[in-house]
């Protein structure tokens, strides 16, 4: 298989439009009705870029499964792309719910659990201090906030390609001359240049980093462990002793973000590599489906925090929201961390990530498919180049629109969920052995009919 038959992919695609068509009349006659009074059909905005020409909608969801409201049932490999990491409603965080909320839902005054899921976050990724929102972009706003008012400095430095939630600062991109910063590629009405406010440099890439740094501006660096929204990019190794190390020579704070690298284990990459960031932000999963966000920071870090606020602005100084720890999404997160996210879960899921790794390299190895899968703990994707990407602009490059929306949707209409925008997987507590090989049939069957072509 050295080049794909483009016009047999397109035909291959009409098909299984049609069949979508065909299989879902509920879900279209909603969407029909939804284009009356929500934006394009559909309560936000990237709900559009689902593979087939309207989205499927969901009855039910329970575990690593949800069935659609033309009484079709799916394993969920998307799993919210991760904010369902521990399962559609997971039995203990349910329980919780219902419980709390007979109890109070906000009140902008602290709860017992809050202390726990501190105390469990410490545990977890070895910050001792914590401080709550509602998502990983705004812990990540406001960390960066933080960060600019300790060091003084305005800038802040991240990779290529990042993935940091709507934060303005790092919807950036690099221009092909590796230097140059442009707002990235469908960046909606950024407020200012992002030049003005960022430095980017591509993960790996030790030089840029330092060259970077030598100015003296950047209050921080915030960086995922490993890029995870444009396909899994690892680090090189050594490539976090560098970045920890030219950090602190050079005066500048390093968050990492774990919202999507949780899946390398209970602690994240950092605690799964040793890592030893100043604060630490992450989102999604911690709550089991519930709106939360953390952000955590040593003790030396508090200090500064400390020394550099004035407890009489505290309230009016960007950072923070009156739903910000309240009691239910403190509780959603002591139930999930505690009864659902265990170390136990972490072992069982890592090892289905390999299970669906070996799965769908075993057919890109059947078919000779030009193809490469990556996994990250209990995430794996697959891209569509032989060459494992070092950074994200290779990454980019290993796109294919037109081959991902086929095999999304070949997937699709064969019960198979995966994360849209990219070809990625996410093992839960839930998820089974029969549902990775359930993938990893599917797969062999759409590589298959692809390779073999109109004859």
């Amino acid at each position: 298989m050295s080049e794909i038959d483009r016009s047999w992919l397109r035909e291959l695609m009409s098909r299984e439009l049609a069949s979508f068509r065909e299989s879902n009349p509920r879900s279209f006659e909603i969407f029909e009705r939804s284009r009356t009074s929500l934006l394009d059909g559909v309560p936000m905005n990237w709900m559009v870029r689902w593979p087939g020409e309207f989205p499927v909608y969901v009855a039910e969801a329970s575990g690593a499964h949800f069935s659609d409201v033309d009484g079709h049932t799916y394993v969920d490999l998307c799993l919210g792309d991760t904010g369902a990491m521990a399962g559609h409603s997971p039995e203990p965080v349910v329980r919780t719910l219902s419980e709390q909320a007979a109890k109070g839902i906000t009140t902008m005054l602290p709860a017992e659990d809050a202390g726990w899921v501190g105390e469990e976050m410490g545990r977890r990724f070895g910050l001792p201090l914590w401080q709550f929102s509602l998502t990983a972009t705004d812990a990540n706003r406001w960390a960066i906030r933080l960060c600019r008012q300790i060091t003084g400095r305005p800038k802040i430095l991240v990779q290529n390609w990042c993935y940091h939630g709507s934060v303005d600062e790092t919807f950036t991109q690099l221009a092909e001359d590796g230097t140059t910063v442009l707002p990235r590629e469908g960046n909606i009405g950024p407020p200012v240049d992002p030049a003005e406010t960022t430095r980017v440099v591509e993960i790996n890439d030790t030089d840029a980093l330092e060259r970077e740094l030598a100015h003296g501006d950047v209050a921080c660096v915030l960086v995922e462990p490993a890029l995870t929204n444009i396909g899994i990019v690892l680090p090189d190794p050594g490539y976090h002793d560098a970045l920890r190390e030219l950090t602190r020579r050079h005066g500048t704070l390093l968050i990492i973000d774990e919202t999507h690298t949780i899946c390398a284990g209970p602690g994240g990459y950092t605690k799964a590599h040793g890592l030893q960031p100043d604060l630490l932000t992450i989102g999604k999963t911690i709550g089991g489906g519930i709106p939360i966000g953390a952000y955590g920071f040593t003790t030396e870090l508090a200090e500064r925090i400390g020394d550099a606020i004035e407890e009489e602005l505290s309230d009016v100084g960007g950072i923070g929201g009156t739903l910000a720890g309240n009691p239910l999404s403190l509780a959603a997160a002591r139930a999930c961390l505690g009864e659902v996210l265990t170390d136990d879960a972490f072992e069982r899921m890592i090892a289905l990530g390999e299970r669906f790794t070996d799965g769908v390299q075993s057919v890109i190895d059947e078919h000779g498919a030009p193809w490469h899968v990556t996994r990250l703990g209990c995430r794996a994707e697959y891209l569509f180049s032989p060459e494992v990407a070092r950074d994200g602009a290779q990454a980019a490059a290993s796109g294919d629109a037109e081959l991902d929306r086929y095999m999304h949707l070949h997937a699709l209409n064969r019960g198979i969920l995966l994360t849209p925008f990219h070809n990625m997987a996410l093992m839960s507590p839930a998820t089974t052995e029969a549902d990775v090989d359930r993938h990893t049939e599917i797969f062999r069957e759409g590589v298959g009919e692809l390779v073999a072509g109109p004859g």
